[in-house]
């Protein structure tokens, strides 16, 4: 799995429709091998991102869980925390 592609579920406030989108982005380039498209290529790219935007906002929404939500907060420490002991 790519590693800029963060979990977006059951987190307190819910992912953003940007969150989803640089989601949807993220999986896009990974596919295509690429960070930007050529100009032939633009519009296919764009299309893909928007439809994979728009699944993941659907199964965002159709997910459940008996888990209480996240924090946000709380998670970012703890990838911190990780990184810090990763990189240190």
């Amino acid at each position: 799995m790519c590693r800029n592609i963060k979990p977006l579920f059951n987190f307190d406030p819910p992912a953003t429709e940007a969150e989803i989108h640089d989601a949807a982005l993220q999986f896009v380039r990974k596919l295509s091998g690429s960070n930007k498209p050529s100009k032939r290529n633009e519009a296919a790219f764009e299309h893909a991102v928007q439809s994979i935007a728009r699944c993941a906002a659907e199964l965002l929404d159709s997910l459940e869980t008996s888990q209480p939500p996240r924090d946000r907060e709380e998670e970012a420490a703890k990838a911190k925390a990780r990184s810090a002991l990763r990189f240190a």
